[in-house]
């Protein structure tokens, strides 16, 4: 199977700049995974698409504010940090680095005038740095005065507000990029599904930089997937399997609460589980939890296309994809929705 076989046209004014004023305002195409018939609505119609047999699957990450502006402590140079996960060792993070030339290991950052500083103490072998931070109080804190919410690099306009590229329901900090199916939901639109007896589980996975990277293989077998952190607490977990049991549709709210799903599950039974996943889901694979899903639409060639062809047939969705852009969807990010049923 080929990369090039997941590609489409979009033109670039398609692509969402900012959120539109109200969360759930966005449209909605309705996508049947069997025969890939279409139906066009809001957001907010999500709701007469569910019903009491329905199971949905969030996930309440938020995002970090991942990029820091640093000045070398010897000479005075501005340094850009990124932020991309925390490493082995304690308060250390792996991060990317501008301009990586000239930070060597030893170089210190300050941060903030001083609110707190780093230490590089190496190299990685993808050109980041380790970075250990020395602080008072809480870290989390610290990087929240100083640090910017980052954007993806196709998003050209600055956000006004940052929260709106949370969730409403963001609640553990890691990811770098935020689970964008999730930005079309309002806590009024929780309660309409909820007055219908539907249950909602929560999973975490952090997003990490690498969700925006394009496939680089023609042949998408020899693409290595980026790993990223996840994990179902106890309660979660038994929400999810009596669903499982009782034979309810397992909706899954974006592709990162579905990669979490397939990465948790055995045996017709999701594990209690914390840890990093590598899974690829391309055309072929059997889901083992994911009936349903809402999702945003993504960039042509990416793993997210690939993932969402595996659940609703290549055919179907670049079939559903061309229609969207006909009529003038908004994309990415910042863009409407699609609920694959």
């Amino acid at each position: 199977m080929k990369t090039s076989d997941f590609d489409y046209f979009l033109p670039e004014e398609l692509i969402a700049q900012h959120p539109l004023e109200k969360r759930d305002d966005s449209r909605l195409l309705v996508i049947d995974k069997v025969n890939g018939n279409t139906e066009h609505k809001k957001f907010t119609d999500i709701v007469d698409y569910l019903d009491e047999n329905d199971f949905l699957v969030i996930n309440s990450t938020r995002v970090l504010p991942a990029r820091l502006m640093g000045i070398k402590k010897e000479t005075g140079a501005k340094v850009e940090v990124f932020l991309l996960h925390p490493s082995s060792e304690n308060d250390s993070w792996e991060c990317l680095v501008r301009p990586g030339k000239k930070v060597k290991e030893g170089t210190i950052i300050n941060f903030g005038n001083n609110l707190f500083t780093g230490e590089v103490i190496s190299r990685t072998d993808t050109g980041g740095r380790i970075i250990k931070f020395f602080y008072k109080g809480s870290f989390m804190e610290s990087i929240s005065q100083v640090g910017e919410v980052p954007l993806p690099p196709y998003i050209k306009e600055k956000i006004q507000d940052p929260e709106r590229y949370q969730t409403v329901y963001a609640k553990t900090t890691g990811s770098v990029a935020a689970p964008t199916a999730g930005l079309h939901f309002t806590p009024e639109l929780f309660d309409k599904i909820k007055s219908k007896n539907i249950e909602i589980a929560e999973v975490t996975l952090h997003v990490g930089l690498g969700t925006f990277r394009p496939v680089s293989t023609e042949n998408i077998l020899e693409h290595k997937m980026h790993a990223e952190f996840f994990t179902i607490d106890n309660e979660n977990t038994a929400k999810i399997n009596e669903a499982l049991k009782k034979g309810k549709r397992i909706i899954a709210v974006g592709t990162t609460s579905t990669r979490t799903l397939e990465s948790a599950v055995a045996n017709k039974q999701v594990v209690k589980q914390e840890g990093w996943t590598e899974i690829f889901i391309y055309p072929g694979y059997e889901f083992k939890a994911t009936d349903a899903l809402i999702t945003n639409f993504h960039l042509p060639k990416s793993t997210l296309l690939m993932l969402v062809s595996a659940l609703a047939g290549r055919e179907n969705i670049l079939k559903a994809y061309s229609e969207a852009v006909n009529e003038k969807y908004r994309f990415f990010s910042f863009g409407d929705a699609m609920f694959i049923k």
